[in-house]
């Protein structure tokens, strides 16, 4: 089934991509603190009501991380522009994911479909991104002061984003590969 609950709560979740995106434009990261963490709690939700309502679908499965990577990527592409996290930081993170789906783009036109299976470092790397994007908003928001505790998270990210990157080729280098079927 296509429209589930589950699959609802999602698709407001990529909607509120733009409205975070929007709010941080117009310097109210006060307001896109709060979306942020609006998205992050119905992320919890919306798995949580997929798994006691047996409603999981194949939709969500595609869905739930593409709004979840779609939210990450702008919030840090946008905090880049307006110099609250540094432009450096942002196209790691960017490059990562290019990486990461263009691998699996190439992966499935050389008909070596690849299973997808999150590592522990790219969990890791996810909730340090996910810590960093929430806390800038908030310091910067709501005109707090922890320099060092940004920096300090600046750099975490950068180095589980590198280390999940690095992890993702490693995995794929290592894994048997067939040759492709020549067709008729």
């Amino acid at each position: 089934m296509l429209v589930t609950l589950p699959n609802l709560i999602t698709l407001a979740r990529l909607c509120a991509v733009p409205a975070a995106i929007w709010l941080i434009l117009q310097h109210r990261l006060d307001l896109a603190f709060l979306v942020f963490v609006g998205a992050g709690i119905s992320d919890g939700v919306d798995g949580w009501l997929a798994r006691v309502t047996n409603s999981r679908s194949a939709l969500g499965a595609i869905l739930d991380p593409v709004a979840d990577k779609a939210l990450l990527v702008s919030v840090y592409v946008t905090l880049a522009g307006i110099g609250v996290l540094p432009d450096w930081l942002a196209i790691l993170v960017v490059f990562r994911d290019v990486v990461i789906v263009g691998g699996i783009l190439v992966l499935w036109v050389l008909g070596q479909p690849p299973a997808i299976k999150p590592l522990l470092v790219s969990k890791l790397n996810t909730l340090l991104q996910i810590a960093l994007a929430a806390l800038a908003l908030l310091l910067a928001g709501f005109g707090l002061a922890a320099e060092g505790l940004l920096v300090a998270m600046i750099w975490a990210v950068a180095l589980s984003t590198l280390a999940s990157g690095v992890a993702y080729v490693a995995a794929t280098l290592r894994r048997p590969w067939s040759a492709p079927d020549p067709g008729p």
